[in-house]
């Protein structure tokens, strides 16, 4: 089992298994996605170049959790986005009368991908496997990565 700041990595047999923990939903979302990133590259040392909007939306907490990581996959794939850290974070709960889901938004801080920045992991998926969010004093959420 393995420490950082915000989350903890747990033994998996085959993946990676984390949790993050936060005093609200907002905080434990932002410690999940630096879980995440940790296991590709440094998110610590990577310069807070560019800044990305994220808006993701999802009928309940874990979809929303599972698209909110999902973002940081394709940012890295698609642009080349290194992720550093995660601010501005609101997640707006739905309303009761609408049915509506769950919406995050959120700024994601990084770089582009270059020599300076070494990548050593690949997480091909988040998965819904074993997730979990649990709320009472505090929040952890749970989660499994496909490696």
């Amino acid at each position: 089992m393995k420490r950082k700041k915000g989350f903890i990595y747990l033994d998996h047999p085959a993946d990676a298994k984390f949790q993050a923990f936060g005093r609200s939903l907002e905080e434990a979302f932002s410690q999940a996605a630096l879980a995440v990133a940790s296991l590709m590259w440094e998110p610590e040392r990577v310069k807070r170049a560019e800044r990305r909007s994220v808006l993701v939306e999802g009928r309940d907490l874990e979809q929303l959790l599972f698209k909110f990581l999902s973002e940081i996959l394709y940012l890295f794939e698609a642009k080349g986005f290194l992720l550093a850290a995660v601010s501005e974070v609101q997640i707006l709960q739905p309303k009761a009368e609408s049915g509506n889901g769950y919406q995050l938004k959120a700024v994601f801080e990084g770089d582009k991908r270059n020599n300076h920045y070494p990548v050593f992991g690949e997480v091909k998926a988040i998965t819904y496997h074993d997730m979990r969010i649990l709320q009472s004093a505090h929040v952890l959420i749970q989660v499994v990565v496909d490696m």
